[in-house]
C-alpha cells in the first residue's frame, strides 16, 4: 500500500496542471497514469484557445474567458520552469462563414482579408478576425511533464485506476498495481473518468505545406479548421463522433477533411499528409465540465472538458487546487458541479 497527500488519477493536461498548482501550494502530489502522460486527448487536441467561439456553451463562457486571460502568464511560467517552448502563437484566428458572430469578431473586408491572409479564399462567405491564440498541445504536454517532475510531483505510469472512494479515514485508490491511499484524490481520467463522462472521438491530420504556402492565422471554416504550427506543419480537424472507445482512423474521413481545408486554402490541395490520428475527448450529457467535489468525501472530479481541455487548463488548475486546499474560489463553479448528475458513479468500474 502506498500513501500520499494528494493522488491525481490521470496525467493529461488537467491532471498535470492541477498537480503543478497544488505543488505551488506545498502539497505532496502523486499522479497515477495508465499510459504515457498526455498521450490521449490532451496531446491529440488541436490547440485552439478560442474562448469566444459561439459553440462554447454560455454557462462556460466566463471560465473560458478567465482561462484565456491567464494563458500568457501561465505559459511564460511553464516555459521558464521546463526550459522548453510550447509554440504559443498570438496571431489570432480568421473565421469564415459564421452566421451569428459574437461581438469579439471583427468583420474583414475582402481587401483586408487578402492583406492579412492572401492564400485564403472565403468562397463568398463573410470573414471575421478574432484576437485569440493557439498552442501546440504536444509541446505543451512535454513541458507540463518536465515542469511537474522538476516541481517534485511523482508521476507513476502504467497504472490503471479502477476506483476512487473514501474509507473511514482516508481516500482509497484501487489500481491494477495495488491499493494507494491519500488524504485527497482528484479524478482527472478524461474519457475514462466514469459515468456520466463518455468518450467523444475526434479525427484530425497534419499536412506539410510547401514553402510557398504561408498561413499565419488559425482558420475556422464551415467544413474544417486549420491550425498552423511554427514548424511549418498545418493541423486540419476535426470530427465529433460517438463511437465509444474506438480510436481507429478512417482514410475517407481524413481525405474529406483535407479536401474541405483545400476548398478555402487551395494551395493545400497538393500538401502531403504526414500524420493522422484520433483522440477521445471527455464529453458530458450537457457539454459542460464536471469540476468539484463528488459524492465521495475528499474526492474531486475534473473531467468532461470536451473540446476545451487545453484552453481551460490554467483556470481549472487554480480552481481545483483551491478546492482541495480549502481556499476561497473567485469563480462561479455551480454550473459544473458533479452533483447535477445524481446517478454519476464518478469512479471507473
Amino acid at each position: 500500500m502506498h500513501s500520499s497527500e494528494v493522488i491525481i488519477a490521470g496525467g493529461g493536461v488537467a491532471g498535470l496542471s492541477i498537480a503543478l498548482a497544488l505543488r505551488s501550494r506545498g502539497a505532496g502530489v502523486v499522479i497515477l497514469e495508465r499510459g504515457t502522460p498526455g498521450r490521449e486527448a490532451s496531446s491529440a487536441a488541436a490547440g485552439m484557445l478560442a474562448a469566444a467561439d459561439p459553440e462554447t456553451p454560455s454557462a462556460l463562457r466566463p471560465l473560458a474567458l478567465k482561462s484565456a486571460r491567464l494563458y500568457s502568464g501561465w505559459v511564460e511560467g511553464l516555459e521558464a520552469v521546463s526550459r522548453s517552448k510550447v509554440d504559443f502563437r498570438r496571431t489570432g484566428s480568421i473565421v469564415i462563414g459564421e452566421q451569428h458572430p459574437p461581438e469579439e469578431y471583427l468583420k474583414l473586408s475582402p481587401e483586408e482579408l487578402r492583406r492579412v491572409e492572401s492564400g485564403l479564399n472565403p468562397r463568398g462567405h463573410d470573414a471575421f478576425f478574432v484576437a485569440d491564440n493557439s498552442i501546440d498541445p504536444e509541446l505543451l504536454m512535454l513541458a507540463l511533464v518536465k515542469a511537474a517532475k522538476m516541481a517534485g510531483v511523482e508521476v507513476r505510469t502504467g497504472i490503471t485506476v479502477q476506483s476512487v472512494r473514501q474509507s473511514a479515514s482516508q481516500v482509497e485508490v484501487s489500481t491494477d498495481q495495488g491499493l494507494f491511499t491519500a488524504k485527497t484524490a482528484v479524478n482527472c481520467m478524461g474519457a475514462w473518468s466514469g459515468a456520466p463522462v463518455k468518450p467523444r472521438k475526434g479525427q484530425m491530420l497534419y499536412v506539410q505545406a510547401s514553402p510557398s504556402v504561408s498561413l499565419e492565422h488559425v482558420v475556422r471554416t464551415p467544413g474544417a479548421y486549420l491550425v498552423p504550427r511554427s514548424s511549418g506543419k498545418i493541423l486540419i480537424g476535426t470530427t465529433v463522433e460517438d463511437v465509444g472507445f474506438d480510436k481507429s482512423v478512417n482514410a475517407d474521413t481524413i481525405r474529406t477533411m483535407h479536401q474541405a481545408a483545400a476548398r478555402y486554402v487551395p494551395a493545400l490541395a497538393s500538401a502531403r499528409v504526414i500524420d493522422s490520428w484520433a483522440g477521445l475527448r471527455p464529453g458530458s450529457p450537457d457539454d459542460l465540465p464536471l469540476i468539484g467535489p463528488t459524492n465521495e468525501r475528499n474526492v474531486f472530479l475534473a473531467s468532461g472538458l470536451f473540446r476545451n481541455g487545453i484552453l481551460l487548463a490554467p483556470a481549472v488548475a487554480e480552481v481545483v487546487a483551491a478546492m482541495v486546499m480549502g481556499e476561497a474560489i473567485d469563480s462561479d463553479m455551480a454550473p459544473f458541479a458533479p452533483s447535477r448528475f445524481a446517478s454519476a458513479k464518478l469512479t471507473r468500474q
